[in-house]
Parts: C-alpha cells; sequence; structure tokens
C-alpha cells in the first residue's frame, strides 16, 4: 500500500474516532445525565429503562469500536495496514473502504464466518 492510501486511511480512521468520541460526549451531557428513571408511572419508568440501557450498550459498542479503530491506526504506523492477519495477503482496497478497521481478507473473513457458524451448531 503507498503512503497515500495509507495517509487516506488514517485521516478516515481520525475522523471516524473523532466522530465517535464527539456523539459519546452529546450523549453523556444530554441523555444520560438528564434522564430521570424514577417516573411513578410503571410504563415510563420501564421506557426510560430500556432507553437508558439502550443507550448505555450503544456506547459500550462504541467504546469497542474506538479501541479497534485506535489498533487500525497503530497498524498504519507500524506498516501492517491493509495486510490480513491470517494469510498475510492484501486486503483489496474496497474492502477498506467499506470496514476499515478490517484485519482479515474477505476470503479470511468468510472462512472465518463459516468456521463459527459451524461451531455454533454443534
Amino acid at each position: 500500500m503507498n503512503p497515500v492510501m495509507k495517509e487516506y486511511f488514517r485521516q478516515q480512521l481520525i475522523a471516524w474516532r473523532g466522530e465517535l468520541l464527539r456523539e459519546s460526549q452529546e450523549t453523556i451531557a444530554n441523555t444520560l445525565q438528564t434522564t430521570e428513571l424514577q417516573k411513578p408511572d410503571l410504563a415510563d419508568r420501564a421506557s426510560a429503562e430500556t432507553d437508558h440501557a439502550l443507550e448505555l450498550r450503544t456506547r459500550d459498542r462504541e467504546r469497542k469500536l474506538i479501541s479497534k479503530i485506535n489498533e487500525a491506526i497503530q497498524r498504519i504506523n507500524d506498516d501492517e495496514y491493509g495486510y490480513c492477519e491470517e494469510t498475510g495477503e492484501p486486503i483489496s482496497v474496497a474492502r477498506l473502504k467499506a470496514r476499515p478497521i478490517a484485519t482479515l481478507s474477505l476470503e479470511a473473513q468468510e472462512r472465518h464466518e463459516r468456521m463459527e457458524k459451524t461451531q455454533r451448531e454443534d
């Protein structure tokens, strides 16, 4: 992968991480701190608690995604970005554009998912 492409993906990852962090801060400031879970009506309370739990689950997923973004940026710095961790083959640019944090080539990912599926069925 040439330096221009690496820089393109670095900028994409940094922008994505920034957007996730901004959304997280907005959620903390606007939703989680102002949500009143102690409602007099049981249905309102249940709805508020469900919304709160969903928001927390979403933020947890985004926290994990930020970690993967940081790992991808580190792989760019280490000149390991764009190569399949399993096979060592280059990951296609189309796959990296669709999923910039990808660590497996499309073929390796499909093989991994097939193995996962067969193990779940056992």
